[in-house]
């Protein structure tokens, strides 16, 4: 999907504005993993921000979904600033 050209790198067919506005937006549930093909990191998310969302029902899951709040938003500004590389290594377009 082409070359970096600073480096030579190839380039992922996935986007990391894409990827990193998923991930603040939707990251608690870990759509901006998912996009970019990293199931297992946004399986955790995803399973971790639905405990957290159903554990404030009686008020225990709240820290919890914090805690995967504060790592998606985290983990979208690495995306955003090109940090983050897709499953197969490739820098995100």
């Amino acid at each position: 999907y082409g070359r970096d050209p600073a480096t030579g790198e190839p380039l992922s067919d996935k986007s990391k504005l894409v990827a990193g506005l998923l991930q603040i937006f939707l990251g608690s549930l870990g759509v901006g993993r998912f996009y970019i093909g990293d199931t297992r990191t946004g399986g955790i998310q995803l399973a971790l921000g639905l405990i957290g969302l159903f554990g404030t029902l009686i008020l225990v899951g709240f820290p919890i979904l914090v805690g995967v709040s504060i790592w998606a938003f985290i983990d979208a500004i690495l995306m955003l600033t090109g940090s983050v590389r897709d499953p197969y290594g490739r820098k995100l377009n």
